[in-house]
């Protein structure tokens, strides 16, 4: 099985890394070339896709980070899927602007191959 909350930190680095040459490396090492990604608010595949889509997140949302919902709690998983929250404020201690979980599917070498986000609270 994946170790999912090593995967789950990647991810949320990918989310916060602001330099476009760091978080196209993370991206590669983290989801494989043709990872999909589908929230509310968009559907993308690839790795030129979601680094676009998270790179439009940043500058929507700047000066804030994500951050896991419960760094100290596991992540929850099971064969190659797993679940996490998050949420969205400027440091981890600050009401959050939104909130939501993501899941995640791996492939057979533990990139992620999928993922479905869901907006629990959004800026209104």
């Amino acid at each position: 099985m994946p170790e999912f909350d090593t995967i789950a930190k990647r991810y949320i680095e990918v989310w916060n890394s602001t330099d476009a040459a760091r978080r196209r490396e993370l991206i590669e090492a983290l989801f494989t070339p043709d990872a999909t990604y589908t929230d509310p608010l968009g559907e993308v595949a690839g790795w030129d896709g979601i680094d676009a889509f998270v790179a439009g997140a940043q500058g929507q949302f700047a000066g804030l980070r994500f951050h896991l919902a419960d760094p100290e709690k596991p992540v929850d998983g099971h064969h190659d899927i797993a679940r996490f929250g998050w949420h969205l404020a400027p440091d981890a201690v600050t009401e959050p602007v939104a909130i939501g979980f993501d899941v995640i599917v791996t492939a057979d070498d533990d990139r992620i191959s999928n993922v479905h986000g869901f907006l629990d609270k959004v800026p209104g």
